[in-house]
């Protein structure tokens, strides 16, 4: 390798360059440092904070579809709650029983008979067709269902006083899963004399083990018998039906279904109703028409009897005036008859 040379103009050219551009990143971050170093001033706005404060929701809003629960809205259990009270308020009509862990084919082959049992009903007017479609069998969850038989029963909903104060003055709460519902089925003392006499007391020892209701959207004897026929027949008044007319009815899946069914009672028009009571709504003859031509009778019949004993007084007094009228114008005919007798002697003497 041969030896290098050395050569003072490249070295000083190489130096220069060097010492230049030190020198101008120095001058950079001098420059930089006093940009950062400087307060910085922005543009601000007196109006537009005062605007976005204008803005800002109070404290206590309350969504209007949102309303506050005591119960959290969005589990199954409060929506199951929600669905119970509805079916209770809006539902004349049932009928519970209690299962023993009937398959899924099971319960559909009963409500398929059940059905087949209800088409066969009599249908006289648009609203039989509308309570044979609407007939519908389901498993209930107890607990639930006993808590929304309590809501129904003790709370009042017209009852609960509007917000007075805040954002929501004016507002009333009164929906199934509020505090006031809350409040008032824990207002109830367990024992009371208010809580064994009314429906709830009546029905919640029934309420026990695994259950499952019938619901029917109107009360109809008619379509009552046909649903007992097949859930819970008892001959002569709800006989099963036959072979030859139902084969389906004496399958195995179905007799053994109907043997994990047993019927414990009844809501009906918000009264409670035991098998004995159920039954004999099912064995009024002709429906309610008949019963309402049955109730106007007894009305009349109790007027006309009112009618006839107020009548009959005056007309006992009228028949002993009577009575006695025409004996005193018995008796004074022949006391007159002999009075004339000597007057006439006396002028025939004159004479």
């Amino acid at each position: 390798m041969p030896p290098r040379l050395r050569c003072p103009a490249s070295a000083s050219l190489t130096a220069s360059i060097s010492r230049s551009t030190v020198s101008s990143r120095q001058a950079l971050l001098i420059s930089a440092t006093r940009i950062t170093s400087s307060p910085r001033s922005y543009a601000t706005s007196v109006t537009s904070t005062s605007s976005f404060a204008a803005l800002r929701l109070p404290e206590d809003y309350v969504p209007p579809t949102k309303p506050p629960t005591a119960r959290p809205p969005e589990v199954r259990k409060a929506q199951l709650l929600r669905t119970y009270t509805s079916l209770l308020r809006s539902t004349p009509l049932i009928l519970v029983f209690q299962h023993n862990n009937l398959t899924a084919q099971e319960w559909a082959a009963v409500r398929r008979e059940l059905r087949l049992a209800l088409a066969a009903v009599s249908q006289s007017n648009d609203q039989d067709a509308l309570v044979t479609a609407d007939v519908k069998m389901q498993i209930i969850r107890t607990r639930i269902f006993d808590v929304a038989l309590k809501i129904v029963e003790f709370f009042d909903p017209s009852s609960v006083p509007a917000v007075k104060s805040g954002s929501n003055k004016d507002r009333v709460y009164n929906h199934d899963l509020s505090k006031a519902a809350y409040k008032a089925i824990k207002s109830v003392p367990q024992g009371s004399e208010a809580l064994a006499d009314s429906p709830y007391g009546q029905l919640s020892p029934l309420m026990v083990g695994p259950l499952a209701i019938l619901t029917l959207p109107a009360v109809s004897p008619a379509h009552l018998a046909a649903a007992l026929s097949i859930l819970s027949p008892q001959a002569p008044a709800f006989p099963a039906p036959s072979r030859r007319k139902n084969p389906g009815y004496y399958e195995p899946i179905v007799q053994n279904a109907l043997q994990k069914l047993l019927l414990v009672g009844g809501r009906i028009e918000g009264k409670v109703f035991d098998v004995e009571g159920v039954r004999w709504v099912g064995g009024i003859d002709g429906g309610l028409d008949s019963l309402r031509a049955q109730l106007v009778y007894l009305l009349q019949s109790a007027g006309l009897g009112l009618t006839s004993a107020l009548e009959g007084a005056s007309k006992s007094l009228w028949l002993t005036m009577e009575s006695r009228r025409s004996v005193l114008e018995e008796e004074s005919k022949p006391a007159a008859a002999e009075g004339e007798a000597p007057a006439a002697a006396e002028v025939e003497k004159k004479e």
